[in-house]
């Protein structure tokens, strides 16, 4: 038996997980399964490539230095094994709240104009997908730094504060960016938008739960475990009884971005992106594209 595809992606995601459970349901895999394949990696390597305990996972210096090499390699060998482009999709990856409006319209012209399909597929990883191999674009919110990424940002979207109706801010129409410093907060830490530097180092919120998907900080900011950031948009499509919104006047922006890889991406990505730039220059209804 030699390595194959599916023990360098169990790996992959193990990895960026540090979890079984987690990285088992990433790959759509039972965990013993995903142990199997771990270890059999392991053992045809000759080498350790995890330390396991009872709580965590964490890297040897040689798994570091697979990962490292993996990271890069193996979405490169993902794009060569696609033999026929128009036969495979092209795929957005998103982690949450796809956009409404732009991207419709540049899927739209885009489809027209390749003949190839697009598909739009949610992923609870912060790069969507991309670093992976199984995004060719993602939609992400947030500033994005990432290794062998490009990142284009196409606009900002206003930030609004979500709270529970329980809490005693629900009455309140609006709130400062800098009374939110004196609040606790619910991150999302995969894929949220907040980020604590955007307050002075000596008066930052409290963070009072860590969630990892948008579900999970909506249900959290509904049982009033603290209060949440997020885009302007959230207010209008997520809608839930036990959760209201307060505009933030003086608010950093949140920038929206396509993300895609710098190096091995997806030959049509350009053509994407500038059908993308210029849906969101052009509203619908003012004009031709």
């Amino acid at each position: 038996m030699s390595i194959e595809l599916h023990h360098l992606r169990g790996f992959l995601a193990l990895a960026d997980e540090r979890h079984f459970t987690r990285a088992a349901k990433r790959m759509n895999v039972s965990q013993p399964t995903l142990s199997r394949n771990i270890r059999r990696l392991e053992e045809l390597l000759g080498r350790r490539l995890l330390e396991r305990t009872t709580r965590q996972v964490a890297l040897t210096s040689a798994g570091e230095g697979l990962y490292d090499q993996l990271s890069l390699l193996l979405p490169k060998l993902e794009s060569a094994l696609r033999l026929e482009l128009h036969d495979e999709p092209f795929r957005i990856g998103f982690t949450w709240g796809f956009p409404t409006g732009w991207p419709q319209e540049a899927i739209a012209r885009f489809e027209e104009e390749t003949g190839l399909s697009v598909s739009a597929h949610r992923h609870n990883s912060s790069l969507a997908g991309v670093d992976r191999g199984d995004a060719d674009l993602a939609i992400l919110r947030g500033r994005i730094t990432a290794p062998r990424t490009e990142v284009v940002t196409l606009l900002y979207e206003r930030a609004i504060a979500a709270v529970s109706i329980r809490s005693e801010l629900a009455g309140r129409e609006e709130i400062r960016w800098q009374e939110i410093a004196d609040q606790d907060l619910v991150i999302d830490e995969v894929s949220g938008t907040t980020d604590l530097a955007d307050w002075p180092r000596d008066h930052r919120p409290g963070v009072s739960v860590v969630c990892r998907n948008f579900d999970e900080w909506l249900e959290a900011v509904a049982a009033n475990k603290g209060m949440g950031v997020v885009p302007e948009f959230v207010g209008r499509q997520h809608i839930h009884s036990f959760v209201s919104f307060l505009t933030i006047p003086d608010a950093p922006l949140i920038p929206l971005n396509l993300v895609y890889p710098r190096h091995g991406g997806h030959p049509l990505i350009p053509r994407f992106v500038a059908l993308a730039q210029a849906a969101v220059a052009t509203p619908p209804g003012t004009g031709p594209r």
